[in-house]
């Protein structure tokens, strides 16, 4: 059902790029309480990050619904985050349309829940897979941070990606995987 619910554009929002719109997943609380409970089923960190704009759309539902799930962690765009000095850090991403700069703050990293092992582990979720490069490059900057929590430093992990939708002629899991696995609920 989530699948067949999708729409399409041709050429937006260039020519050759065809957009999947996931919009309609939002209209119908079937098929968006089917998607929340597939993304709960993939779901194994406490953490979330959520990446602009769509990320935010199904990383609420699992903090409210998932057992577990204890803090989000907002990845915006210029401007949208208000920060402390020091604590705002800027990742410069890969897109299939060219370079863009994503932010996150050091402090809602270390609000995380830390796992049993001391660290701490983070699910990124996000409406589409292309490339890979806004997932890979988000993964890249935090996972080379060591978080202070309580006085210590902290290791990030990131325990898996999940996407609604994963374009797979693009090849952007096989980059991912290289960090951490893929769980993807439409393949196109």
């Amino acid at each position: 059902m989530i699948k067949e619910t999708l729409k399409f554009y041709n050429d937006f929002p260039s020519e050759g790029i065809v957009f999947v719109d996931i919009i309609p997943l939002l209209q119908s609380k079937q098929v968006f309480n089917e998607l929340i409970k597939e993304l709960s089923e993939r779901t194994s960190a406490p953490n979330i990050i959520a990446p602009e704009a769509r990320g935010f759309l199904f990383a609420a539902p699992l903090l409210a619904s998932k057992p577990g799930v204890e803090n989000i962690i907002p990845i915006r765009k210029k401007g949208k985050l208000p920060f402390a000095e020091g604590d705002l850090c800027d990742v410069e991403i890969m897109k299939e349309y060219g370079a863009d700069h994503l932010y996150y703050r050091l402090s809602d990293i270390a609000a995380s829940k830390l796992s049993d092992d001391g660290k701490i582990h983070l699910t990124i979720i996000d409406d589409v897979l292309a490339t890979g490069g806004t997932a890979e490059g988000i993964a890249k900057s935090i996972t080379e941070r060591k978080i202070m929590v309580d006085g210590i430093e902290r290791e990030v992990v990131i325990d898996e990606f999940i996407f609604v939708v994963e374009l797979d002629f693009l090849n952007g899991a096989e980059r991912l995987n290289q960090i951490a696995p893929v769980k993807s609920i439409v393949h196109l």
